[in-house]
């Protein structure tokens, strides 16, 4: 089992030779855990609305030179029968914190997905109330996304201001989640301004700790209409600021399959933005084995804009289908079948090789 000082040894490791030894466990512990299969998760993005004001996204309140939208419940509903069309196996419908989203019309809309296709249902809509998210599970939702970022309590707190008189706590709401029997995913920002070395390899151990079964890990893309964006946050020491680029985030993600061998890993759309030549596949390669395609009207695809220069903002959902297959096939993989829930009781690591720092 991986534990810090080999976590901490890993992230600050920059020789290429060093690192393709944990690339190549990383991935011979996705092969041996979750398999060659890379499960598809069509995308919904419901609402760019959100009551919240974090530092580091662009549909922030804050926002005021974006155009808002919600999508209606037949809408969601047609991306909902593109999805199975296409061999989708779980619907992701993602917003900001949007309380036009409301608990009875969100369980109405899961219980009607529910009952006309064979699709998992992940919500991802912000820190709701404990009323919310046991209404929705009721309803049929099986899965719930809810990143807490990092696990460093004073740089979450200056990028993640709470709402007047509700103090924010997303690890006590992941352990919620867990309780009221959805599959529980989270995940954090790789290289916000701020974080340390130290902090990450905190982040990494908190995927343990929480039993998580999905995570994301994906890099810090700067919006220029945020205060992250305008430069506003102090970095952390020199050589101890985590870089947001594509290869501090693939260690990352290959970390992750370390310390968590049976979850489902996404390789990012933000990865996929900042290696647009095969950023993606990196990731599949370093560990992941989910990815996201849009299933969102491209009208309100652009819309969505948590950061700027989103990969995949123009295509249909057919050309990001066929795309997509075509990458998969490229690394030797096969699309994913079914709703594709994680891999509980797999095998685990194999035995542990050096580390960087013991050669």
């Amino acid at each position: 089992m991986i534990e810090r000082p080999e976590i901490l040894a890993w992230l600050r490791e920059t020789d290429p030779g060093h690192l393709s030894r944990l690339y190549r466990r990383a991935d011979a512990v996705r092969r041996a855990t979750v398999g060659e299969a890379v499960h598809l998760r069509g995308l919904v993005e419901l609402s760019n609305h959100c009551v919240r004001r974090c530092a580091y996204c662009g549909i922030s309140v804050e926002n005021a030179s974006i155009a808002r939208y919600r999508m209606t419940a037949d809408e969601v509903l047609e991306c909902a029968r593109t999805a199975v069309g296409l061999g989708y196996g779980t619907l992701v419908l993602q917003a900001g914190e949007d309380y036009g989203l409301t608990r009875d019309w969100v369980a109405e809309l899961v219980r009607q997905i529910k009952a006309t296709t064979p699709l998992a249902v992940t919500l991802s809509l912000g820190e709701r109330p404990d009323g919310d998210l046991a209404a929705w599970r009721e309803a049929g939702a099986d899965r719930y996304l809810l990143r807490f970022e990092t696990s460093d309590p004073a740089l979450f707190a200056a990028i993640h201001p709470p709402l007047p008189g509700r103090p924010s706590d997303r690890l006590a709401i992941l352990r919620r989640l867990r309780e009221l029997g959805y599959e529980v995913g989270s995940g954090v920002l790789v290289g916000i301004p701020g974080q340390t070395w130290e902090s990450l390899a905190d982040d990494l151990l908190r995927f343990r700790e929480l039993d998580l079964d999905m995570i994301g890990v994906g890099p810090f893309i700067p919006h220029p209409e945020t205060p992250l964006g305008r430069g506003l946050f102090p970095r952390a020491p020199e050589g101890e600021q985590v870089p947001a680029d594509e290869e501090t985030t693939t260690k990352a993600v290959a970390l992750t399959r370390l310390v968590r061998p049976d979850a489902n890993i996404p390789s990012t759309t933000a990865l996929a933005t900042i290696g647009p030549s095969f950023g993606r596949e990196r990731g599949l390669m370093r560990g992941a084995n989910v990815v996201m395609p849009n299933l969102t009207p491209p009208a309100y695809r652009k819309l969505y804009e948590i950061y700027p220069g989103k990969a995949i903002v123009s295509e249909t959902a057919e050309e990001c289908r066929s795309c997509l297959s075509g990458r998969i096939a490229i690394i030797g993989r096969v699309p994913g079948k079914g709703p594709g829930g994680r891999a509980r009781g797999a095998r685990t690591e194999p035995p542990a090789r050096p580390s960087p720092a013991t050669g």
